[in-house]
Order: C-alpha cells, then structure tokens, then sequence
C-alpha cells in the first residue's frame, strides 16, 4: 500500500490546474495568464506554477522579471503580482540569469527542479493554483503529474489551435478533439491583437479591454471552473 503525500506546502491549496498542450505556440501560457486574472476578478485567491523550462514567459506577461525569491522556513517564498496579494506566482524564469533563455538542463536535473518546486514553494492559502507546463509530452509532464497526484482535487485544461491541418482560422478541431476524448469543451477565445499587447505590455486584459471578443470567451471559461469541480476539464 503506498502511503500518502504530506501535504506540505499544498495544504492550503484547495484545486490545482494543469495547463497542457501537445505543441509550443498555442497560447498554454496566454491562457494560463488570463485564467489566473480571470479567477482573481472572480474572487478568488490564485497561484500560478510556472514550470514551462522551455521558455517561462509568464513573469514577462504579469510584469514581474526581476522579482526576488525569497526564502522561508517553509520553502520559497512566490512573488506577488498585484497590491491585494491575490495572484502569487513562482517561476523557473525567476531563477535564471536571462529570464527569457529556454533551460537546456538534462532530464534528470529538471526532474528534480519540477518536484522542488512542487514541494518547497510556501503557497499558504489558495483556491486555485495554476499550473503551466511545458508545452508537448515529456517525462518533464510526468514529473509534474507524479509530483501532484496525492493532491486532489487535481484537473487539467489542454489548450490547442482550431485547425485540423494547417489552417489556423477554421474551426472546431478543439472541440472534436474533446468530444472525441469524452472530457468537457471548455471554450473557444478568438484571435485579437489587443490580447496580444496587453500580454506584452503587462496589462490586466480582463480589466483592460472588456469590448474585445476574447474578453466574454476568456470570461465563460473561467466561470465553467468555478461550477465545476475542476477534475477532467479540457
């Protein structure tokens, strides 16, 4: 019989997210983000876990490179993105000397970062934590996975592009793949530049741009969370 994880540092965490995608370039960490902020609006208490090694770019989009991690006595300390301490994120991005350079660390040595990171990082009370993984399937993902299991609830949201082939402005290819998984589609955000700059300026979209299409998208999404118990979302 195995023995169950000392919650630890997650024992305040009430659901975790994984955040998934079979390739770069789909807009995992985009998602991530605006999920994060999303849920901050909604009231929500929000960390993110950033443990894209291949290019952590959510410190980047919350304004944040350059901050500080601390140690406590329980682990690290995650950085505050916003005066009201409601989204706290940790990223490997923190600990480079050039945050935007993609870790080429062997296996091993990344496992073993993904699980410090799992354990030692003092979260304290949250609703949600979400986690950005890197992008594809790798034994990174398992890493994480194994790392989270004893943790519940635990859910997962994949991110993909519409098309089927090549076409990145057809439809439904997310919601066929879904269907065809049998787990909940959980919304389509349309392409919008603003989304794009408010990303690269770090801006608050969700508070920033409540015309744009992406805002009512992003927003149901987010809200089909909050309903639901987030075990097998896609």
């Amino acid at each position: 019989m195995e023995a169950a994880a000392e919650p630890g540092n997650l024992a305040g965490v009430r659901h975790i997210i994984l955040v998934l995608s079979g390739k770069g370039g789909v807009g995992k960490s985009t998602i991530s983000t605006e999920l994060a902020l999303a849920l901050r609006h909604a009231g929500k208490k929000v960390g993110i876990l950033d443990v894209d090694l291949c290019g952590p770019s959510i410190p980047r989009m919350l304004r944040a490179q350059g901050k500080a991690v601390h140690q406590c006595d329980s682990g690290w300390v995650p950085v505050f993105v916003d005066q009201e301490q409601s989204i706290s994120l940790m990223s490997v991005g923190f600990l480079l000397e050039k945050p935007d350079e993609a870790v080429v660390w062997r296996g091993p040595k990344k496992n073993a970062l993904i699980k410090q990171f799992v354990s030692d990082v003092a979260w304290g009370q949250l609703d949600y934590l979400v986690v950005d993984t890197p992008p594809g399937t790798s034994d990174e993902h398992m890493a994480v996975v194994d790392a989270l299991r004893p943790y519940s609830p635990l859910g997962a949201l994949v991110v993909t592009t519409p098309q089927e082939c090549t076409n990145v402005f057809s439809r439904g290819g997310g919601e066929e793949l879904a269907r065809h998984a049998g787990v909940p589609f959980l919304g389509s955000v349309p392409l919008d530049p603003e989304l794009t700059r408010s990303l690269e300026e770090g801006r608050d979209f969700i508070q920033g741009f409540p015309e744009s299409p992406a805002f009512p998208a992003l927003s149901c999404i987010a809200q089909k969370i909050l309903n639901e118990a987030p075990v097998g979302l896609s």
